[in-house]
């Protein structure tokens, strides 16, 4: 799968959740960015784990340039997506920089952490 970017304005951050799976203890936490196009939209990302931490760091309405996963699983004939970040860029307004990375998390196998190209659609 190739690299998926969301650019967008933060505006939501959801309360934590933890619990205990028969891997471990885990957390999840989620996110709520606003794209900037004509017609913005709102989209809900979970952070797991260490990157919990590393959403904490970013404030309301800094914008963010967010690499994700998107998956989907099926659960009594329903199915369900995640869109789970695994990088979280803070975008600097004045001249389009990433500013403040938060590093990639390396348990994610199969998934390239070059750079991607700057005019690369976000969807």
């Amino acid at each position: 799968m190739e690299n998926i970017v969301i650019e967008g304005k933060l505006i939501q951050v959801l309360a934590a959740q933890e619990g205990q799976s028969t891997r471990g203890a885990w957390k999840k936490q989620d996110f709520i960015i606003e794209t900037a196009e004509q017609y913005p939209k709102k989209v809900c990302i979970s952070c797991w784990n260490e990157k919990t931490q590393d959403l904490s760091k970013f404030q309301m309405n800094d914008s963010l340039k967010v690499s994700i996963n998107i998956e989907s699983r099926e659960y009594n004939s329903k199915w369900y997506t995640d869109v789970k970040a695994w990088r979280i860029e803070k975008i600097n307004a004045e001249n389009g920089t990433n500013t403040a990375e938060i590093p990639a998390s390396d348990d994610i196998a199969g998934i390239s952490f070059s750079s991607d190209d700057s005019d690369d659609l976000p969807f």
